[in-house]
């Protein structure tokens, strides 16, 4: 019987540890593709764009959410003088949400 067990046990964990790296590569990608649209409006260039990806990536490891990466794109926003709502961004990090998940179907 503990056998049984045993072996639910570390099959629920295996599950938990796919499900977890699965979140993890859906968010990156996720942060890739807002960083791209963000990219694009300030006009930066291929090389530009590849290390902004990067610091978005960077910026969501702050802490859990999305609201590190929401902050990041709104200040760079402001510092380039660039006028977006807060709901267009938001809107836009949900639609890249939606896109990496197809991606991982």
């Amino acid at each position: 019987m503990s056998d049984k067990f045993s072996e639910r046990e570390k099959s629920f964990e295996k599950k938990f540890v796919r499900d977890e790296e699965l979140q993890f590569k859906v968010q990156a990608r996720s942060n890739k593709y807002i960083a791209e649209f963000v990219s694009q409006k300030l006009n930066k260039s291929e090389e530009e764009k590849k290390k902004y990806v990067q610091e978005v990536i960077k910026a969501d490891m702050e802490e859990s959410g999305t609201e590190d990466v929401f902050r990041k794109i709104k200040k760079d926003f402001q510092i380039a003088s660039v006028s977006i709502e807060d709901s267009e961004i938001r809107d836009q990090m949900e639609k890249a949400l939606i896109r990496a998940k197809e991606d991982f179907k």
